[in-house]
């Protein structure tokens, strides 16, 4: 059963609790729009869902309904008791007590395979209404190492959403968003009012979909060699690259990468980030 803002204010009151600004703790309380959320993540029955930060279980509950199997991961051990309890009649929801950020994602995958007579290699799809502290390292780290989160709908504040779908060329387009158009093809799929949380976020927030790609535009280049660079340029996103990248790239090889020297790094795309680190690091490709 999703939960309306009566309901969440009221279990929340009756355990002597309240949201806690340090988790950074939002409860959705519409259930439309946790309808909707579930919607737009397109699991189905047979899937495997990672629910982040799933709070006091409202977005849970409308993943159930889809008929996936629901991993329900919460950090706050005073609100976990609660979400057991809500779940309990759920026999497609687990309850997890721990900390994304800190979780063993290679062994809690593994884990969850077995239990669930699924293979090795089966893919997973995560769903998370994530706090501004944390969403941008978290989507980070599963993309650079848990090939096995397929996809992603991650509700962030709006800021964070335009940072990770961003183009070259745009205000909001920098390392990040390299990084995730090297992995994955990130999309704005909706928005959310303030008015649908408790309480209520000073910010809109957006839904974003990452869907990993089949196979990586830059599949003959080092990840790691390619982030350090892009990383390098952004440090000094006003400056020209001659400047930004002295020591790394000469004039030579911005020739040789056919890249102006003089374009700032928030104008280079992707493919003029793998042209760069291929005439720079030779040795590296895969």
């Amino acid at each position: 059963m999703t939960l309306s803002r009566p309901q969440v204010a009221a279990l929340l009151a009756d355990n002597g609790l309240a949201p806690q600004r340090s988790l950074g703790q939002n409860f959705v309380v519409d259930p439309n729009t946790v309808r909707k959320i579930a919607r737009i993540a397109d699991v189905r029955a047979g899937d495997v869902v990672l629910e982040i930060g799933a709070g006091l279980g409202s977005l849970t509950a409308a993943l159930a309904e889809t008929g996936a199997q629901v991993i329900a991961v919460e950090v706050d051990r005073g609100i976990v008791p609660i979400l057991r309890e809500q779940m309990a009649g759920l026999p497609n929801v687990e309850v997890v007590e721990a900390d994304a950020m800190t979780l063993n994602w290679h062994e809690f995958l593994a884990d969850i395979n077995a239990r669930h007579n699924r293979s090795a290699d089966a893919t997973f799809h995560l769903v998370a209404n994530l706090p501004y502290n944390i969403a941008t390292p978290l989507v980070a780290d599963l993309l650079d190492g848990v090939p096995a989160i397929q996809s992603m709908l991650v509700m962030v504040q709006s800021e964070v959403g335009e940072r990770l779908c961003a183009a070259a060329g745009t205000e909001a387009y920098g390392a990040l968003s390299v990084k995730i158009a090297y992995w994955a093809n990130a999309q704005i799929a909706g928005s959310v009012p303030p008015t649908v949380f408790l309480p209520r976020p000073k910010v809109d927030s957006a839904l974003v979909k990452i869907v990993r790609h089949t196979t990586l535009p830059l599949g003959d280049v080092e990840p790691e060699a390619l982030f350090r660079l892009v990383r390098t340029g952004f440090a000094k996103r006003r400056k020209m690259l001659r400047s930004a990248l002295a020591g790394v790239v000469t004039a030579e090889q911005f020739v040789e990468a056919d890249v102006e020297a003089t374009l700032r790094a928030e104008q280079l795309d992707l493919a003029a980030w793998g042209r760069l680190v291929r005439v720079i690091t030779p040795d590296l490709h895969l």
